[in-house]
C-alpha cells in the first residue's frame, strides 16, 4: 500500500511525496507534482528508483526530487 504523506505547495505546483514499505523493510518513493485546476489539471508521478531503509529518508527525498522538477532548489516551500 502507497501512503501519501504531506503535501508541499510551491508556487502553481503541488508536490505529493508518497512512500511505500517493502517486503524486504525497505521504503520505495514516488511524488506526484500537481498544477492547474479542474478539467485543465495535470498530474505527474515521477517513480523514483532509489529504495531507503526509512520512511522519513524516502519522504524527504522524494520532496527534493518534487522541488527539483519544479525549479525550486530548496524546501523554503509552504506545507498544503
Amino acid at each position: 500500500m502507497t501512503h501519501s504523506e504531506q503535501n508541499i505547495k510551491v508556487g502553481r505546483y503541488l508536490i505529493s511525496p508518497l512512500t511505500k514499505p517493502l517486503e524486504n523493510g525497505w521504503y520505495a518513493c514516488s511524488v506526484s507534482i500537481r498544477s492547474g485546476a479542474g478539467s485543465a489539471m495535470t498530474d505527474r508521478v515521477l517513480r523514483l528508483t532509489r529504495l531507503f531503509r526509512d520512511k522519513v529518508a524516502a519522504v524527504e527525498y522524494a520532496v527534493a526530487e518534487g522541488l527539483r522538477w519544479v525549479g525550486h532548489p530548496h524546501p523554503a516551500a509552504q506545507t498544503a
